[in-house]
């Protein structure tokens, strides 16, 4: 990523530790840019940088930063620093923090905030782990139905400054019960002496506490929202999800379904500052599966040993037909994954999805059929009945992998597992299975030899 100043500059400020001109320039950069810069940092330099930092800037770039960088600093502040920069964190960003960090750190961190902030944050640290609980914030802005507009307007300006985001509001009850939802435009636009309960609208879209953030993410990204609020069981309002959150969550299911239709397990630590044992342990349990499962293929060669060895020039074509219906299914199963991640397929479009990919896959199979038997008289004249069992093989298998690759994710989906498994390495290894054994069995029926 290219920084938009002058690294070098900014050391050398370190290094001749003239901190008020660093202080001057750091203050004039946005809070990403300096958490990246702190970032690039030599280890011993990361603190000194960062208590250089205005105090109404440094959380927001501690915030930012990556968790080894927080942990370097923390153990670098005094316990009245640490006090300081855990009541200017907003909740969801300590939480967020606090459940990287050990277990030491952890504790000497609730142990410097407030008892307020710490039962707060213990009360976040209850909720699951990828729920819309444990990615909310507290520091939102609610109003009451009845006050007047002049009042919330008033409301807003008192509160507003330690609150993450004041563009929305949420209207609720004495028993905190979530009412409406009213924007800042809508209370600025309206007399001053209205209610607010005939200004806000009653229409609010809302989240349980413990619905799967991925699902909250669809709801961002379909809506085009700010912010969503979410209730307990009993439809109070308990905290709200801003879009940046949204985004991050985004980025991180986005992620995983990478890394698991690469065949990977999910690595929570960017790339370059993963170990290579780390590395190694999340890769080799699927390639250990692949392997195993790719014997499959090895065994069904080997029951048609006699045929092969009948006519050899059979197995001149096994790469290209397996490695072909490996590439059809993997095309379909990929925007089948895609759909259901995106919401935009569901379980009840599984017979619809059937019938498309089975038409697909008549016309695909149909050309690249054509096309073979056409290229294989050419290449192997007076082989025919090979060319048509060839073009035969890569018609049905080309039919069955772009089958097999958009209906089984949704199966797999159905059976409460992630889709993205059914991605190209485990696909393209039953795929592979399944085209031998129709080309064998073609190859025995018109070629007349035994296996």
């Amino acid at each position: 990523m290219e920084l938009n100043y002058d690294i070098d500059s900014l050391n050398l400020l370190i290094d001749t530790r003239d901190f008020k001109a660093l202080r001057a320039i750091l203050a004039e950069m946005n809070e990403v840019d300096v958490a990246l810069f702190i970032e690039e940092l030599a280890p011993e330099k990361k603190a000194i940088c960062f208590r250089t930092l205005p105090k109404q800037m440094a959380s927001d770039v501690f915030s930012e930063m990556e968790t080894e960088t927080q942990q370097l600093i923390i153990s670098a502040m005094t316990d009245q620093e640490l006090s300081v920069m855990v009541e200017d964190l907003f909740v969801d960003d300590a939480v967020d923090m606090l459940e990287e960090l050990p277990a030491n750190v952890v504790k000497r961190v609730l142990k410097s905030a407030t008892p307020a902030t710490r039962s707060l944050i213990n009360q976040f640290l209850k909720y699951p782990e990828n729920s819309a609980g444990s990615i909310m914030t507290a520091e939102f802005t609610d109003l009451r139905g009845t006050m007047t507009v002049a009042e919330a307007i008033a409301h807003i300006r008192h509160t507003g400054e330690d609150r993450e985001t004041i563009y929305t509001c949420y209207v609720i009850d004495r028993a905190r019960l979530l009412e409406g939802v009213v924007t800042v435009k809508d209370l600025l636009l309206a007399p001053d002496g209205m209610r607010v309960e005939d200004v806000m609208d009653t229409d609010v879209m809302s989240v349980d506490t413990l619905e799967d953030q991925e699902e909250v993410g669809h709801l961002f990204s379909k809506y085009g929202l700010l912010s969503l609020p979410v209730v307990d069981h009993e439809n109070r309002l308990v905290g709200i999800i801003t879009v940046d959150d949204a985004i991050d969550v985004i980025e991180q299911e986005t992620t995983e379904d990478f890394e698991v239709m690469g065949g990977m397990h999910p690595s929570e630590k960017p790339y370059l500052k993963s170990g290579i044992l780390y590395l190694a342990k999340n890769r080799i349990v699927w390639l250990l599966v692949l392997m195993i499962s790719g014997m499959v293929t090895g065994h069904i060669l080997g029951r048609f040993q006699g045929a092969i060895s009948a006519m050899p020039l059979l197995v001149t074509f096994t790469t290209m037909l397996t490695g072909t219906g490996g590439n059809a299914g993997s095309q379909s199963s990929t925007l089948i994954i895609r759909g259901l991640a995106t919401n935009e397929i569901e379980m009840k479009d599984l017979p619809a999805v059937f019938w498309k990919e089975l038409r697909v896959s008549l016309l695909v199979g149909s050309v690249l059929a054509a096309v073979n038997y056409i290229r294989l008289i050419i290449t192997y004249p007076g082989n025919e009945m090979i060319a048509l069992t060839v073009a035969l093989t890569m018609f049905c298998v080309i039919v069955t992998a772009k089958t097999i690759g958009g209906v089984l994710p949704m199966l797999t989906k159905a059976a409460g597992a992630d889709p993205a498994l059914m991605a190209a390495p485990l696909l393209t290894t039953i795929v592979d299975a399944a085209a031998l054994i129709i080309y064998f069995n073609i190859a025995l029926q018109l070629l007349n030899i035994s296996a």
